[in-house]
């Protein structure tokens, strides 16, 4: 059973969340940070002793995925029922919005009974972020003017910019193997760019690893050929983070110089800066031939740097030969789901388990995020449902 120390602990995390949308890791304060690791961390104990963590009769959590997913589709879905949330799909190509129905109005149809809208919105430059906020400020007026009986909160499965689930879980899957947030101070990080027959690949990911990460005093490397930057300001943000955490940053064009003696590697492929902005108006124009002709010139771009692999050879240069490996998933396995790709079989089957497990801690944050959300108190609800003890499955285990 949980200790009262857990949850004493737990509660001495200040919330700044309550009625706040999830929307960047670096709008929050540590401690909001930290609360949530702790509270994720919870949820996921009390699971496995089999204890209802339901907190909701009724209500919905509507899931707008506006590009592919698995692991977060189903890490949204398995933590609004974790809570007692029935999850409702919106399909815009099913719904009015096909039709013209605007943010504003759309919004506020799918909000009377939801608790939660959870989003995905990564394809556009400039413009998922900016989504979430225009259906947020929709949803502030028709609480304000009463037509909501509650103002639904909204969390980024996924932007233009950050992917907070994702890298809060990759955080929490850190403190799971270290012990603690305090334990990663000094750890060396790399988020690398990897070689992908693909193109497009959107940002969120390594901006949202090295923007959270550099906050905990670790020695962060970003490490990518010439060329494939990130969004300037979010790589800014995670300078002053490394600073003010007594950490490092720096930017290294050798993937074999960037791993060398690193604790963690994080091999991903993504799309240079430049890039998906071109893409992206050559999208908001409905440009295929531009789009084709942009892609064509993006996989011989990249098809420059298929070296960058992540292999046995440069996992030997890391920490004691075998630095923790880390990916979001799907990762592009060479000689299995391609032909050459960003991670080779023998090093991603080492790590394999352990990616599952990385990813296993996504639904637990996400519920944590739905309760910091909507109640003021987290440590205090926890203690309710550890004092209620309703079993998940009506015998022991």
């Amino acid at each position: 059973m949980i200790s009262g120390e857990s949850i004493e602990k737990l509660g001495r995390y200040k919330s700044g969340l309550q009625g706040k949308d999830f929307l960047l890791t670096w709008e929050k304060s540590e401690s909001d940070i930290r609360l949530i690791l702790e509270l994720a961390a919870l949820l996921k104990e009390l699971r496995g002793q089999n204890i209802s963590t339901r907190l909701f009769d009724s209500g919905l959590a509507i899931s707008n995925f506006r590009d592919n997913s698995t692991r977060t589709r189903f890490s949204f879905a398995s933590a609004a029922n974790l809570l007692g949330l029935a999850v409702q799909d919106l399909d815009e190509e099913k719904s009015q919005i096909a039709h013209g129905e605007t943010v504003r109005e759309t919004a506020n149809m799918i909000s009377f009974l939801s608790d939660f809208i959870g989003i995905r919105d990564d394809i556009f430059l400039g413009e998922g972020n900016r989504y979430m906020r225009e259906v947020g400020s929709a949803l502030d007026e028709g609480f304000e003017k009463g037509v909501l009986p509650v103002r639904p909160g909204i969390i980024n499965l996924q932007c233009d910019k950050d992917h907070p689930t994702q890298s809060m879980a990759d955080l929490l899957h850190l403190v799971s193997i270290y012990g603690s947030v305090e334990k990663l101070k000094g750890k060396k990080i790399v988020m690398s760019w990897a070689y992908s027959p693909s193109y497009g690949k959107p940002l969120s990911v390594p901006q949202g690893i090295i923007a959270l990460m550099s906050r905990f005093g670790m020695d962060m490397k970003l490490a990518y050929p010439e060329g494939y930057n990130l969004i300037p300001e979010i790589v800014d943000i995670t300078r002053r983070n490394a600073e003010q955490s007594g950490g490092s940053f720096s930017i290294s064009h050798s993937m074999e110089e960037a791993v060398k003696d690193a604790d963690i590697v994080y091999p991903k492929s993504w799309a240079p800066f430049h890039i998906m902005q071109q893409r992206t108006e050559l999208l908001k124009k409905a440009d295929k031939a531009g789009l084709k002709e942009l892609e064509q010139a993006c996989l011989a771009n990249n098809a420059r740097f298929s070296d960058w692999e992540y292999d046995m050879t440069k996992m030997k240069l890391t920490s004691n030969g075998k630095a923790l490996y880390m990916h979001c998933l799907p990762a592009d396995i060479s000689g299995v789901s391609c032909e050459r790709g960003e991670v080779s079989a023998e090093a991603f089957e080492l790590y394999r388990t352990e990616t599952y497990k990385e990813a296993g801690f996504k639904p637990y944050v996400i519920a944590a995020m739905m309760i910091a959300n909507r109640f003021e108190n987290p440590a205090m609800i926890l203690q309710g449902i550890i004092e209620r003890n309703r079993k998940r499955l009506g015998i022991n285990m």
